[in-house]
This record gives C-alpha cells, sequence and structure tokens, in this order.
C-alpha cells in the first residue's frame, strides 16, 4: 500500500462467502443490534454497544473493543436497505487518535440451494496514517467476522424447541397470605429474584386481567435479563394465569406460558406450577428453566416461613 496521503483511496475490499443458512436468517442477524453485537466483529474481539435502525436512513454505530481494552467505533448511516437482498452503509471508522477512515460497505445476499451467497465490497478514504496498518488485515478481520455471522444466522435459523414442567411446593401460609406473596409488588419483591447473585435494575407489577410485570436484573457475570409478563387470569386465593417472554442481553429467547393453582391444605397451601415454553433462535434450556423456577419457590417457601435455602439460581 502507498505511503499516506489524507483522501487517498485504496482498492476496495471483496469478500464472498457461502453461508449455511437461508438469506432471510442472515439478513434478520443485521436488523437487531442484540444480534449485531453477537458477532459483528472478528473472533476474540467483543462488541459492547451496537446501535441498528435497519432502513434507509437509520444509523448503524458498533463498537469494538479488543482484548487489550482499546475500542473502534464505527458509525454510519444505512443508505440503502432491501430486504432480504441488500444493504449498504456509509460513514466513518474511528481509532485512538481520532478518524481513521471513512467507508462505504456494500452486502449482497443471494440465496443458493437454501444457504446464502453473501458478497462484501468496503470501499474506504483513508483520514489517518494509522489506518493504513489496520486495513492491511481488514480481509482476514471479514473472513473472522463473516464465519461469526453464518454461526449466528445458523442459530436464528433453528426451530422453536418446546417443553413444559410442572413443580410443586408445600407452603406454611394460609391461601390469602401465598396470594399476597405472588401478586403484592412489595411481597413478591422479597422472593422472586436471583438471591445474592443479582442486581435488580427495575420492577413494577400490576396484577390483574391485562395488567402486566417487568423485572429487569444484572447478573454478577454482566449477563441482564428481562421477564415481561401479561397477566390473563388473577382469582384471589385461587389460580394465576400469564404469559411471559423472557430476554438475556436484548434477545428474545423464550415464550412462555405458567398457570399457578393454590390448594388449601391442613398445613397450608399447596401451590402448583405448570409452564409451557417456546425457546426460540437456537437457545437451548437443558433444564435450566424448571431449575430456577424450583429455585424461586424454595425462595417463596423460605420467605413464607419454611426451611432456609440452599445453593443459588442460575441464568
Amino acid at each position: 500500500m502507498d505511503e499516506f496521503q489524507p483522501g487517498m483511496k485504496p482498492e476496495p475490499l471483496v469478500i464472498s462467502r457461502l453461508l449455511n443458512a437461508p438469506r432471510e436468517a442472515v439478513f434478520r442477524a443485521w436488523s437487531d443490534a442484540a444480534f449485531v453485537k453477537r458477532w459483528f466483529a472478528p473472533e476474540g474481539i467483543t462488541v459492547p454497544e451496537a446501535v441498528v435502525e435497519l432502513r434507509t436512513g437509520g444509523r448503524f454505530e458498533v463498537c469494538m473493543r479488543l482484548p487489550d481494552g482499546t475500542q473502534h467505533w464505527m458509525r454510519c448511516r444505512f443508505t440503502e436497505v432491501v430486504e432480504p437482498e441488500k444493504i449498504v452503509f456509509t460513514g466513518t471508522v474511528d481509532g485512538p487518535g481520532g478518524k481513521w477512515f471513512n467507508v462505504i460497505t456494500t452486502i449482497s445476499l443471494a440465496g443458493e440451494a437454501g444457504k446464502t451467497r453473501l458478497h462484501v465490497v468496503q470501499e474506504y478514504e483513508i483520514l489517518s496514517a494509522q489506518a493504513l496498518g489496520a486495513l492491511k488485515g481488514a480481509e482476514a478481520g471479514w473472513s473472522s467476522t463473516l464465519a461469526q455471522l453464518g454461526r449466528e444466522a445458523e442459530r436464528l435459523a433453528t426451530p422453536a424447541v418446546h417443553g413444559s414442567f410442572t413443580l410443586e411446593r408445600q407452603l406454611p401460609a394460609p391461601l390469602a397470605a401465598v396470594f399476597h406473596a405472588l401478586t403484592n409488588l412489595e411481597a413478591k419483591s422479597r422472593w422472586f429474584a436471583g438471591g445474592t447473585g443479582q442486581q435488580i435494575l427495575a420492577r413494577h407489577m400490576e396484577a390483574k386481567p391485562g395488567g402486566r410485570e417487568h423485572v429487569h436484573g444484572r447478573w454478577a457475570d454482566g449477563t441482564e435479563s428481562i421477564f415481561d409478563a401479561v397477566y390473563f387470569e388473577v382469582l384471589p386465593n385461587r389460580r394465576l394465569v400469564y404469559a411471559y417472554e423472557l430476554h438475556l442481553n436484548g434477545v428474545r429467547i423464550s415464550v412462555s406460558l405458567a398457570t399457578l393453582e393454590l390448594t388449601p391444605e391442613a398445613a397450608g397451601t399447596r401451590l402448583t406450577v405448570t409452564e409451557q415454553g417456546s425457546f426460540l433462535d437456537g437457545y437451548e434450556d437443558k433444564g435450566a428453566r424448571e431449575h430456577g423456577t424450583g429455585f424461586l419457590l424454595d425462595r417463596l417457601v423460605h420467605a413464607l416461613g419454611g426451611p432456609p435455602l440452599t445453593g443459588q439460581a442460575q441464568n
């Protein structure tokens, strides 16, 4: 590559890959910041922040963080979006010291026997001498990035997996006290969380038909979870029925229907919880939801005067 001259325009990068996923799934992988953060960087580089507005004129901004903590920002606008065939964005890439280069990137998607032929053309206008060295690794970087894109698209193309479970607990409290613990925000806050391993960032609740419940938490490893529910049936001291979505790091991993039945018994109240779930986009539950629900029910037993807890919840 020639010596640096402001405004110089080297030969465009041209790269093509065949991805093992339908192009609708590949296009979808570009459509949401939660997805883009999983793949839009070479392997070993993380994407802690991203903004994706996949429409003509919308923003496409990605922060790429190197293992040493150095950050590079790409701040672009989509100039052409044709679903699921073509994506064009243009903008600037920043590095240490300021702006490194302007860029125009054209992504073309073509179906090929159930897979996707993805073609990339990236044009550059150099603004900093530091960019010259970085662009020497552009092809290798894109190759690694597209491999990650392929894996993400395969995940998004995976059919939903369904599961169900039923759990029971004997609660040492009368019906009214148990129902209060299930439907009152302050009372539920004492047990409906991951214990010491989770920080609650936001919570609200309105337990009535059509009412909603929201719990946003952050785990010790930085994972953020969001529980969003809507109530369909609220029969005092008898039954609750609600549907809920669960998100991890901005990605919806499941949609579930939960039924909670309360039955009076001599020693207190029997609570029966039945969940039917649809696990989405390649998320593998492997019994984690049943385990987590069981842990929460044990916290409820303890909150109502039962024996102390052992263990912690797992997300």
